[in-house]
């Protein structure tokens, strides 16, 4: 309990400003936030275009073009709403080894968005790839996933949408949707494979080295 005193007092002398902010933040928020743990409600069809669901969209659109992300879901910025976006650009993709690319069959997705979104898996066979999440920052861990599925909604208009993914696009897809039912890739990871991502630092800085949980 002392080592996590010193660190929640380390992490407020970066913080003058104190006060709770209210959602949807700017922020992604953190595992231990109860946020991420409930199973999120779903939008009434004639509330899609209100004030307060753009709202929610727009924030979503902002923090995960910020973050730099491929997903991002309401639960994440504070609010219990099912929506999620998500996208993966050319130039995200180039900036990974092409083997990468290949093992993981990367492709486009434009920014897409999904209100109220329903699953339907279309190749049961299961493929494991590293996984990481905004909300588990700085780590990362083995998941299976489907290979392929069906997703069905509406986009920010509220007009019906279907789309069908494979690869590394129906990852994303399967993550952001666990976070709609108050889940973490932590709950089916493979728990030995869990890392964090900069533990080579941590030992090459002696220890002296911080997590930020904003890009910025």
């Amino acid at each position: 309990m002392g080592v996590l005193r010193k660190t929640l007092n380390w992490y407020a002398k970066l913080s003058p400003s104190r006060g709770r902010t209210n959602p949807p933040y700017e922020h992604v928020t953190q595992i231990g936030d109860p946020t991420l743990r409930k199973i999120s409600e779903d939008v009434p069809i004639d509330k899609i275009r209100s004030p307060e669901i753009q709202k929610i969209i727009a924030i979503l659109k902002h923090v995960l073009k910020h973050y730099g992300s491929v997903g991002m879901s309401a639960p994440q910025i504070g609010i219990n709403k099912r929506i999620f976006v998500m996208r993966h650009t050319i130039k995200e993709i180039k900036s990974e080894l092409p083997e990468i690319i290949k093992s993981r069959c990367m492709y486009e997705i434009p920014l897409t968005v999904y209100v109220n979104p329903r699953l339907k898996v279309l190749d049961y066979e299961k493929v494991v790839h590293t996984e990481g999440c905004e909300s588990i920052r700085s780590f990362q861990a083995e998941v299976a996933r489907y290979k392929a599925v069906k997703i069905s909604g509406y986009n920010s208009d509220g007009e019906e949408s279907c789309h069908s993914y494979h690869g590394w696009p129906a990852r994303i897809v399967q993550h952001e949707m666990d976070h709609l039912d108050g889940k973490l890739y932590t709950d089916i990871m493979d728990r030995k494979s869990l890392q964090c991502i900069c533990w080579d630092e941590v030992n090459l800085s002696k220890g002296k080295i911080a997590i930020p949980f904003r890009p910025d």
